[in-house]
């Protein structure tokens, strides 16, 4: 794989031939409130002809070109139903054979507005050379749900029950809001992100050879949550409300006003989950003659709520100056129930033999998580292709969860023995992190730009965890062995440096990143507290080069092959570094590992793209090399489980990932995607508490396909359905069963004002986990399940006052990555 890199790399520049012919290009914005407009079609028509010459559409940025066009006198014509055609005389001579038109402006026919009214939908999904962007602002489904319940239906994404996250069947993936970590981490992403409401997202971009100019954290890539922000001129916003067939509801409102010189938005939702968890789990622990099995069952009942907000504010102060703010926050509580019945016993000739030995154990938490993330920015423009951009931001997370568990064991034998047993645990998980970010960009001409910058990100981690245990609740007493108090500290300065170019259809990138960082770790018991003589903290140093490098060369108007490389890194968070046991269940213990190290991958990646008119076919090789991979790592001591991580071998995964977009009818548009992957993990010994714990090379070929249909029916019914299959995968020490799921939504509007949202999750009731775990010693089979089918309603109002006239100076984007509008903003040499 890697010599054929090399290969192209090397080929690639020797197959540019000089053109002869021309080139017109430009970018195609709407008069009245100057966004870009897509799908205009815009034709060259000869002099002294009718019939055009060439043709294209413009894209998502309202961008387009035209090549090849042979020397002549042409008529550029561009046509969008309800707006006024806009016509161009242009001549291409030798001399002058590449014209850059710049921004045109089409303006609305209103009389044609007035007569027809049109109804549409916007490209769920669009490409652009280092990742893909999902438009879910307008996803019926998820409507009155999570940010999580929209990342299920996102192509080569996965959440599983737990609310952990995957990209391309890798859980090494860094997630974003607005460009930024936010504060998210391993530790507290899964219960933000099942809190934050779908209804606050714009857009998901989905990064997976992100460059140099990004963190490396994150061995898959990343996925950025795009916050809704708009610009349109005057003020507007909407009020929604919902519940869901297993007892939620939620109720939400937000308002944006922009003018001028000062641009404002905020928002809160209110939100009250509720849902149901089932699993089962099968061991079967090795022995002679027969094996001993344990049987467990579990069930539980979940009730999170939270009021989620956010506001902030862009200021202009001078043509060149701006200064913004931005807040999010989120406040809540949440009740948990679980119930655990586990019954172990000897198999015999017959099967399975009369259980010897049952236990209950009833588990009931309650949490407060709090979150809050500020940030200040401000940006000096020497010119819109030239500026710098300096934010400070300051997240903080605090989860207190206090969890009961009161267990009842029974012996069975010629007297059954009784046991009870009572566990409080009180633990307050709070991270604080510090972001300072400084990004320089300057856009030298139309084929050059350099970009250059550093950030530094200081996190504080604090996990106590104090236990009281006895026969009852009255005569509970501290328990000095589950008495843990933990503290993770890191800090990381990293620099880069980007350049980009274009040499004829040859479009490259190349860029490196230098990072430091230091992580401190403490853990301590009761009796170190007590003492005064508390533990030195652990400490570690790194420093580590990331290049990247990108290639893009167009092989024709609307096709185009991309070739990328970037190194990366996937660092242990705080909980797989303490070593301290937790307990929820006495018979799966995990504890953490303070001597874990980083693990690294060399990503590849080849991609190709074609447009047609109506249909988009990208189709996506990778292939990533990863060392000293953190694996979950289990192994039994008498009828306990105990799983922990280690850094224990080597992976290769390589796949091919084949997305198409196509409108049918007028009406339907359809989004597939299949992605084909191999995975190989190597064998390994590792040896812990005098076991040897083994692991047989593996290796296995797998699939997944999704596919998401939205369609407009008649009376003004807006339709979506999506299906996804997973195939089976195997995973450290098993495998995971197949699985499938299927969603669907609709959406009618009223009044222009008013629209009503029905969806059912989960329709087919079948999205679960089931996976098997197996070693010398013992074999898992277990299976889960979360939420189950649910059937959701949600009423909206949307109100405003937009003018039509937008502010001089548009809005502050999020900082590009460097290479994102390589294509359309970089001309011929």
């Amino acid at each position: 794989m890697k010599n054929a890199i090399l290969a192209l790399l090397l080929i690639l520049p020797f197959t540019i031939q000089a053109q002869e012919s021309g080139e017109i290009k430009g970018k195609i914005i709407d008069k009245s409130n100057e966004e870009p407009m897509s799908y205009v079609t815009v034709a060259i028509i000869p002099e002294g002809s009718t019939v055009p010459a060439a043709g294209c559409n413009s894209d998502d940025n309202g961008m387009f070109r035209l090549t090849n066009v042979k020397a002549g006198k042409y008529t550029l014509q561009l046509s969008f139903v309800g707006y006024v055609n806009e016509n161009r005389t242009i001549e291409i001579t030798p001399s002058k054979s590449k014209i850059n038109l710049g921004t045109i402006m089409m303006k609305p026919d209103r009389k044609i507005l007035k007569e027809v009214v049109v109804t549409g939908q916007r490209s769920q999904m669009s490409f652009e050379i280092d990742k893909r962007v999902f438009t879910v602002d307008q996803n019926i489904a998820s409507t009155g749900g999570s940010v999580s319940d929209v990342l299920v239906d996102i192509p080569s994404v996965e959440v599983d029950n737990e609310g952990t996250v995957s990209l391309r069947g890798s859980e090494s993936v860094t997630i974003w809001i607005n460009g930024k970590a936010s504060g998210l981490t391993a530790d507290n992403q899964g219960d933000i992100l099942q809190q934050m409401p779908a209804g606050s997202i714009e857009k998901i971009e989905v990064i997976t050879n992100p460059s140099a100019k990004h963190s490396p954290e994150g061995t898959a890539g990343i996925i950025n949550i795009v916050l809704k922000r708009d610009r349109k001129a005057g003020y507007y916003g909407s009020a929604q409300a919902g519940a869901d067939s297993k007892g939620g509801y939620n109720a939400g409102a937000n308002i944006n006003f922009s003018s001028g010189a000062f641009d404002a938005y905020g928002g809160v939702n209110y939100r009250n989950m509720s849902f149901e968890n089932e699993g089962n789990t099968l061991t079967r622990y090795s022995g002679v003659p027969y094996d001993k099995y344990q049987l467990q069952r579990s069930n539980g009942e979940h009730n999170p709520n939270n009021i989620f907000g956010r506001a902030g504010f862009t200021w202009r102060m001078t043509d060149k100056d701006e200064l913004y703010a931005n807040l999010m926050g989120m406040y809540g509580n949440g009740k948990h129930k679980n119930n655990i019945v586990t019954e172990s016993g000897w198999m015999n000739s017959n099967g399975y033999g009369a259980p010897d030995r049952r236990t209950i154990r009833n588990t009931s938490q309650e949490g407060s998580p709090r979150m809050y993330n500020v940030e200040l920015g401000y940006t000096h423009r020497w010119s819109d292709t030239h500026f710098i951009d300096f934010s400070v931001g300051h997240h903080v997370w605090t989860q207190k969860r206090d969890a009961t568990y009161r267990q009842t064991t029974e012996v069975f034998g010629a007297d059954t023995v009784i046991h009870n047993s009572y566990q409080f645990q009180d633990g307050e998980n709070k991270s604080s992190n510090t972001e300072i970010k400084l990004d320089y960009e300057y856009k030298i001409n139309d084929n050059h730009r350099i970009e250059a910058g550093y950030k530094g990100d200081f996190s504080d981690d604090k996990s106590p965890v104090i236990t009281y245990n006895d026969e009852s609740h009255s005569d509970a007493s501290l328990e000095k062995g589950l008495y843990n108090k933990f503290r993770y500290k890191q800090d990381t300065h990293a620099l880069y440096a980007t350049y980009s170019g274009r040499i004829g259809k040859l479009g490259f990138q190349v860029g490196l990143r230098g990072e430091y960082w230091n992580v401190r770790t403490r853990s301590y018991g009761y009796d170190q507290e007590q003492s005064g003589v508390l533990p030195g903290y652990t400490s570690n140093d790194f420093f580590k080069l990331f290049p990247s490098a990108f290639l893009s060369y167009e092989i024709s108007e609307g096709q185009e092959i991309q070739v990328n490389y970037t190194r990366r890194l996937r660092r242990p968070w705080g909980g797989q570094l303490n070593n301290f046991q937790n307990i929820s269940d006495s018979t799966n213990i995990s504890f953490g590992n303070p001597d874990l190290t980083p693990e690294y991958s060399n990503a590849y990646e080849v991609n190709y793209l074609k447009n047609w008119e109506n249909h988009t076919l990208s189709v996506s090789g990778y292939y990533r090399t990863t060392e000293d991979v953190m694996e979950r790592i289990s192994y039994s001591m008498g009828n306990v489980v105990y799983t922990t991580h280690e850094n224990v071998a080597s992976t290769q995964s390589a796949g091919l990932e084949i997305v198409g977009k196509n409108r049918l009818f007028k009406f339907l548009d359809l989004t597939t995607t299949v992605n084909f992957f191999y995975y190989k993990l190597d064998d390994f010994k590792y040896t812990i508490n005098n076991q040897t714990i083994e692991g047989k090379a593996d290796e296995n070929f797998s699939w997944n396909a999704r596919m998401t249909a939205s369609a407009m029916l008649p009376w003004g019914i807006t339709m979506q359905l999506t299906g996804r299959y997973n195939a089976k995968r195997i995973v450290a020490q098993g495998y995971r069963e197949p699985s499938y799921a299927l969603d669907l939504g609709l959406r009618k509007t009223f009044n222009k004002n008013w629209s009503i949202s029905i969806n059912a999750r989960d329709l087919l009731d079948s999205r679960g986990w089931h996976s098997i775990t197996e070693n010398a010693l013992f074999r898992r089979d277990s299976e889960s399940s979360r939420g189950g089918r649910t059937f959701g309603i949600t009423l909206t109002y949307s109100f405003g006052n937009m003018k039509a006239q937008m502010p001089k100076r548009k809005q502050q984007n999020m900082p590009t990555n460097g290479y994102d509008d390589m294509e359309s903003g970089m001309g011929e040499m």
